[in-house]
Formats: structure tokens, C-alpha cells, sequence
């Protein structure tokens, strides 16, 4: 269950149609859900914006997610910020690359397609190992 403070998350995807979804089905969670469609849109975004979690596309039209990860975790205030990569593209499926996109500050790696209710069930697990016991 997703506390107080957990109500506002960040997208960074170019599928206008799968980032409007998850938009649209957070917010009848009761999730604020703001986006952005690339890298540079994020970046400005982000620091602005302390959302609780942030979803990314590895595939972005102007730069790659495991660079984006990066440099978003050097901006102030999101270094302990969980995201969660998403792709469709089958080149991650390769272990190597999904402990790079850990390493590259990610808190979880899930390919695409992926349903509404199993991301919402990451969000969950996420958060919830963030929090202090």
C-alpha cells in the first residue's frame, strides 16, 4: 500500500499511448503522475519536480535510459529517488545488461509489455523496501 508521501511519480517514456495509460490508471489509484517524453524533458522536469518514483523507458529518442538514470541521480534531491526501467526491446534480456541498468542507479529492471497491475505491484515493492523498518 502506497503511503502519504508516495503520491506523485515521474515517466520519462516516448509511447505517448502507454505514458498516458499509466497516467490516466494512477490517477484513479490516487497517484499524481507527471512525464515527459525524452531525456532533455525529464532532466528540466526533475528539477522542479521530487516525485517518490520514477518509471523509464531505456529507449529514449535522444539519449539512452542508463545514461538518463545517471544523470538524474546527480541532480539535487534525487539521489535516493527509486526508478524502474522498463523496456520492450528484447536486447535487454540479457543479464549483463540489466545488472548495468542497476548499476546505473535503478531499482528494478521490467521488460514491456508489462500490465498495469504487475508495474503497480513493482511500484509497491519498491517503495516499500525504500522505507526504513
Amino acid at each position: 500500500m502506497l503511503m502519504a508521501g508516495d503520491s506523485k511519480m515521474f515517466i520519462v517514456e516516448d509511447d505517448d499511448h502507454f505514458r498516458e495509460t499509466f497516467i490516466d490508471v494512477m490517477s484513479l489509484k490516487g497517484v499524481e503522475v507527471t512525464g515527459a517524453r525524452n531525456g532533455d524533458e525529464a532532466i528540466r522536469a526533475l528539477k522542479q519536480a521530487y516525485p517518490s518514483l520514477i518509471i523509464m523507458d531505456v529507449q529514449l529518442p535522444d539519449m539512452h535510459g542508463f545514461d538518463l538514470c545517471r544523470r538524474v541521480k546527480r541532480l539535487e534531491g534525487h539521489r535516493d529517488t527509486p526508478v524502474i526501467f522498463v523496456s520492450a526491446s528484447t536486447q535487454y534480456s540479457d543479464p549483463r545488461d540489466r545488472a548495468e541498468g542497476l548499476l546505473a542507479g535503478a531499482s528494478q529492471f521490467l521488460p514491456k509489455p508489462i500490465s498495469v497491475e504487475k508495474l503497480w505491484s513493482e511500484i509497491e515493492r519498491v517503495l516499500q523496501t525504500r522505507r526504513p523498518s
